[in-house]
């Protein structure tokens, strides 16, 4: 089957050739397909090629087929190159033929070729394989010679050699003398110790090793068990077994079981502390991690990464007061500060608010890292010194390269600052540096561009996108919201689904708003219906923004009715309606009012009437005087009159004197002077109604007053002098101290009141 397909492919350029072959033999994972490739490879003269000949020696010895190996390797014409001699050793020792490994070792050497880096590795692992500690040592030595004993995989295999003979001294030197270490380096280790019944010494380099970052696997914990049994019942509560098992359960998050054995250990030593306080702070049980450290910083000694561990606790739960202890702990017991250590207490201090003391700690730094300059950064835009921020960022270009955490950072905060233009200064840097294709420096870049106002950069960074992931559709369906553009939110919303894009519960967040704007009755009740097929009608946040989407519908009714927008209010009053949300007395007093300013009478008046009959509301004076308001500005003032005196309400001030306005407007003296009747003008209530009475009995262009007995009438003499200049009107009043006369918006008394 492979050779059909691949001569139906292949052209007559032996470049094509390779390059179908190469694919297939990489791809191949069936033993019959690797033995016709190996044909093709044959029939087209490819036996000869370095690597097609590693390969099928790959292929083969995973297959467990080394008669195959061999065959492939014994074929290869040339036998100088070390890549060859290393694919086949390799194979015999992955096939158990430990002895044919070193034989073709040996070969190797006496053709003079030079072993490199990958030869070792599996030479000294069929060494350890069959005990043979001479062939070991003389290998090592073979390594030395080369300059190689360094490699961190040719250190690993020596331990484990060493180990398996029982040379227990010499893996530890060679442990000791590397310069870096990996999880395979401490695994060998250990597992020498423990299998050789060294159970203590290998739980003790168990818990040595936190210096160094080293993070157990598996087979570290498997070592330890078989540690602790080693020990024997008597010892079973010795602190080196439970420092061991405090360990492991705390990386396995058993956080129960680090408790029960840490209550029951009777002695504790410096490990156990460190352990434990490390541990809660890893789990997110900073407040157990500082409390333990309280307790106990007087009578141990705490390692540097026990302390870096509470500072770290002490920036999650923002105790300022406690990192400024342990960081002047750390000064008065002459820790070692490293890069490390200096960021973790830039950032305790950044983010607990404390900028003097994180910047002081940044320039004390001797050298700083990405880190350095990214956690006094992020400090600056979190506690809103963005001026800072700025000056720090264009400091860090001159000295150090910024990563696309740092562009991140900073666009979030481009919409807060005065200099319009860092919005594109840093997409061109951005640019130049490569991170443009980064999905997280694209989101924010069309976030950014929308708050700053600038949507057509946005859409052009959001089409220019390759990929959209779902919070890129979440950018731009929010960034349409805050330019108030619900048409272009909608159509992005349309086309995410059609786009195969997955709305989250962000997604929704952004889009409800778009109906709140639009009144889009349509749009509103299939997101109301959206909500519920995704299943996210219990999220609280989600709740909230449906209960704002429908309670702003009072708000826009009322700016309908601002505008005369009549018929609009009752469309967005009826949506409400049919979205099963209860209007309250604000919201009828919203449509009446819209009603009044649209000529809308019959209207009005069946909203008045549905209060009560549908919704059980009882009308309210505000509710009355609306009313009034909307039969007045219809010239009806004669039923408005027989409304108000039909009013189970007594009728106050307010509700006469817009008949009373209304009468003025159509100069009916008639009704005008029965309201009169009904408004105690004497005890002088009501300013607004004073003012009207006394514009409607005075002749256009004619002055009118108020003496002491109505001052309190004159009691918002800003108002009086706005009205006198509206009204072309003189108002002379006396109050306690002067006459005041009110012409063309100024007072006589030059506002000395």
């Amino acid at each position: 089957m492979v050779g059909v397909r691949l001569f139906s492919n292949l052209t007559s350029r032996s470049r094509d050739i390779y390059n179908s072959i190469s694919k297939e033999l990489l791809s191949s994972a069936i033993r019959k397909d690797l033995q016709k490739l190996h044909s093709l490879v044959i029939t087209f003269g490819l036996h000869n090629s370095l690597f097609f000949s590693g390969n099928l020696i790959s292929k083969y010895s995973q297959f467990k087929d080394p008669n195959s190996c061999l065959l492939v390797f014994r074929s290869h014409s040339s036998k100088r190159n070390a890549y060859l001699w290393n694919t086949i050793i390799r194979a015999m020792t992955r096939n158990g033929f430990y002895a044919r490994a070193l034989e073709f070792y040996a070969e190797m050497r006496r053709l003079e070729v030079k072993p490199d880096n990958y030869t070792f590795p599996s030479v000294i692992n069929a060494c350890g394989s069959l005990l043979d500690f001479e062939k070991g040592r003389v290998v090592h030595e073979h390594a030395m010679e080369l300059g190689l004993e360094s490699d961190l995989f040719i250190s690993n295999a020596l331990i484990d050699m060493y180990s398996r003979c029982n040379e227990l001294g010499l893996a530890r030197e060679v442990f000791d003398g590397m310069p870096h270490r990996d999880i395979v380096s401490w695994n060998s280790l250990i597992s020498g110790y423990t299998s050789n019944g060294y159970s203590k010494e290998a739980l003790e380099i168990y818990n040595q090793p936190r210096m160094d970052g080293f993070v157990p696997d598996s087979f570290s914990f498997s070592s330890v068990l078989l540690a602790c049994g080693g020990l024997g019942e008597v010892e079973r509560y010795d602190v080196i077994v439970s420092n061991g098992f405090l360990s492991m359960y705390f990386k396995f998050d058993m956080l129960a079981n680090c408790k029960r054995i840490f209550d029951e250990m009777v002695h504790r030593d410096k490990v156990t502390w460190n352990t434990i306080i490390c541990g809660y702070c890893e789990s997110g049980l900073y407040e157990e991690s500082i409390g333990l450290f309280l307790e106990t910083v007087s009578h141990f000694e705490p390692d540097i990464l026990t302390i870096t561990s509470v500072l770290r606790a002490c920036t999650y739960v923002g105790n300022l007061k406690l990192g400024r202890y342990v960081h002047d702990y750390m000064v008065r017991n002459g820790y070692e500060c490293d890069t490390l250590a200096s960021n973790i207490i830039i950032n305790m201090y950044a983010k607990c608010g404390d900028l003097l003391r994180s910047r002081e700690m940044f320039e004390n730094m001797g050298s700083h890292d990405l880190v350095s300059w990214n956690s006094l950064l992020s400090g600056y835009v979190e506690n809103r010194s963005y001026h800072e921020a700025v000056e720090l960022f264009r400091r860090m270009k001159i000295n150090f390269q910024p990563d696309f955490f740092t562009y991140v950072t900073l666009l979030s905060i481009c919409a807060e600052l005065i200099d319009i233009n860092f919005t594109e200064e840093l997409h061109c840097d951005i640019i130049k540096q490569g991170f443009g294709s980064t999905q997280m420096v694209g989101n924010a870049l069309v976030d950014a561009y929308a708050k700053r106002g600038k949507m057509e950069d946005s859409l052009k960074q959001f089409e220019n996108m390759e990929f959209r992931d779902t919070v890129t559709w979440n950018s731009i369906i929010a960034s349409c919201g805050h330019s108030y553009n619900s048409n272009l939110g909608f159509s992005m919303l349309s086309r995410m689904r059609v786009e195969g894009g997955t709305p989250d519960i962000p997604t929704v967040l952004s889009a409800l708003p778009l109906c709140s704007y639009l009144i889009a009755k349509q749009q509103g009740k299939e997101m109301h219906g959206a909500i519920y097929r995704l299943g996210f009608e219990s999220n609280i946040p989600i709740g909230n923004a449906l209960i704002e989407m429908y309670s702003n519908t009072d708000t826009i009714i009322s700016s309908y009715g601002m505008y005369g927008e009549g018929r609009k209010a009752l469309e967005a009053f009826e949506f409400m309606e049919a979205a099963g949300i209860l209007p309250d007395h604000v919201v009828f007093v919203a449509i009446i009012y819209a009603c009044s300013h649209s000529g809308l009478v019959q209207e009005g008046r069946a909203c008045f009437e549905q209060m009560k009959k549908n919704y059980n509301l009882e009308p309210r004076l505000e509710h009355y005087a609306c009313v009034v308001d909307l039969l007045s500005r219809s010239g009806l003032l004669t039923e408005a009159e027989e409304f108000i005196v039909s009013m189970p309400l007594k009728p106050d001030a307010s509700i006469w004197g817009v008949l009373l306005s209304a009468c003025r407007a159509s100069g009916n003296m008639n009704i005008a002077e029965r309201v009169s009747e009904h408004l105690d003008m004497p005890r002088g209530h009501s300013e607004r109604l004073a003012i009207a009475f006394g514009l409607l009995h005075t002749k256009p262009g004619y002055s009118f007053g108020g003496n002491e007995e109505s001052s309190g009438l004159w009691g918002l003499p800003h108002v009086t002098k706005y009205i006198s200049k509206i009204m072309h009107r003189e108002i002379l009043v006396r109050d306690a101290n002067r006459f005041h006369l009110f012409k063309n918006g100024t007072c006589s008394c030059r506002d000395h009141w």
